[in-house]
C-alpha cells in the first residue's frame, strides 16, 4: 500500500468523467488499498480514484469514528445510485480536493446504491444520513462534479476565491 498525492482544484482532471472498471483484479484491489491509506492519512472519510489522478469508477469510504475507524471501510466499484429518498439532509461538506473549504449542501438523506465490491460481487445497499451524503459526494467526483457545484454561483465564487487566497498565503509563508 502507498499514500498517493491528492489532486486539488483547479486541476482539470477533477472535471473529467471516470471510466467503468471492467474487471476487479489485484490491480484494482491494490488501487483501493492505496486509496484507503491515502484517505486515512489525509485525513478524510471518502475518496474517489480521480482525486489521485486515476479515471476509474472506484470510491472508498469510512464514516466511522473513534475505535471503529478503519475496521469496516467500504469499497464501491462502478457505483450507481438507484433511488433517492424524499427527505432532504443538509450537511456541511468539505473535500480533500478543496482543502479546508466547507459549505452546506442539501442532498437526499437516503439513497440506494448498486456497486461491485472488492471481491467482484454485485451488491445493493441503502445509505442514510452521513453515509448517504458521503456516497453521493464521491459518486459526483466520478461524474466530474464537485460539492461546490451544488452551491449558488455567488457562494461558489466566494469559496473558490477564499481557497485561492489561502493557497497564496501558504505559498508566501513557505518562502519565508
Amino acid at each position: 500500500m502507498a499514500i498517493r498525492s491528492i489532486i486539488t482544484i483547479p486541476d482539470a482532471i477533477l472535471r473529467e468523467t471516470s471510466k467503468t472498471v471492467e474487471t476487479v483484479d489485484d490491480e484494482v484491489r491494490a488501487l483501493a488499498n492505496d486509496m484507503l491509506e491515502t484517505m486515512y492519512a489525509a485525513p478524510g472519510i471518502g475518496l474517489a480514484a480521480v482525486q489521485i489522478g486515476v479515471l476509474r469508477r472506484l470510491i472508498v469510504m469510512d464514516a466511522q469514528k473513534g475505535d471503529e475507524k478503519g475496521k469496516n471501510p467500504v469499497v464501491l466499484i462502478n457505483p450507481e445510485i438507484l433511488t433517492h429518498g424524499d427527505t432532504p439532509r443538509v450537511h456541511e461538506e468539505g473535500c480533500l480536493s478543496i482543502p479546508q473549504m466547507y459549505a452546506e449542501v442539501e442532498r437526499p438523506a437516503l439513497v440506494r446504491v448498486r456497486y461491485v465490491d472488492a471481491e467482484g460481487k454485485q451488491q445493493e445497499r441503502d445509505f442514510s444520513d452521513l453515509e448517504a451524503t458521503l456516497v453521493q459526494h464521491e459518486i459526483d467526483h466520478l461524474e466530474g462534479r464537485l460539492f461546490i457545484d451544488h452551491l449558488s454561483r455567488l457562494k461558489r465564487t466566494l469559496l473558490i476565491r477564499k481557497y485561492h487566497k489561502l493557497q497564496r498565503e501558504r505559498a508566501k509563508a513557505d518562502v519565508l
